[in-house]
């Protein structure tokens, strides 16, 4: 008997009632990451628990992952550096730097449309868009738990 990994249905829990933000912006991750918790009074650091390292062409690719947990909520931020020496963890993606996965507790349309317009602001950003779950083809690249 072999037993099936469910792939689909990982993915699917995985991503349940999240939000998710691309970001362009020409700023290294950890610069990112400080005028994100000084514009917005958050306090991303990073997770080293949780980077994804990915194999391709006999070489590991490793991707970064800021986290913030909301105080007065279930609320998980997590800030993906999207690329590493030439690969994407979103390949579909390139143009994006980062991802911000909002996960373990719903965002509403208010809170997205703040967190977008703080981040449109801050220097260096070119791009903040807002990515529905249909247009990420390599979701499962994102799961780490």
């Amino acid at each position: 008997m072999k037993l099936r990994l469910d792939q689909d249905g990982i993915t699917e829990e995985f991503f349940e009632d999240t939000r998710l933000l691309g970001i362009t912006a020409s700023v290294k991750n950890y610069q990112f990451c400080m005028l994100l918790n000084r514009n917005m009074g958050y306090d991303f650091r990073l997770n080293p628990e949780i980077e994804i390292e990915m194999r391709k062409k006999g070489r590991k690719y490793f991707f970064s992952i800021y986290q913030y947990q909301e105080p007065t909520s279930q609320l998980v931020h997590y800030l993906y550096h999207n690329h590493y020496e030439g690969e994407y963890l979103l390949p579909e993606f390139k143009h994006m730097d980062f991802l911000w996965l909002m996960k373990h507790d719903w965002v509403d349309d208010e809170k997205c449309e703040w967190i977008t317009q703080v981040v449109r602001q801050m220097n260096g950003v070119q791009l903040v868009a807002e990515l529905t779950h249909e247009q990420i083809r390599n979701k499962g690249n994102m799961i780490f738990e």
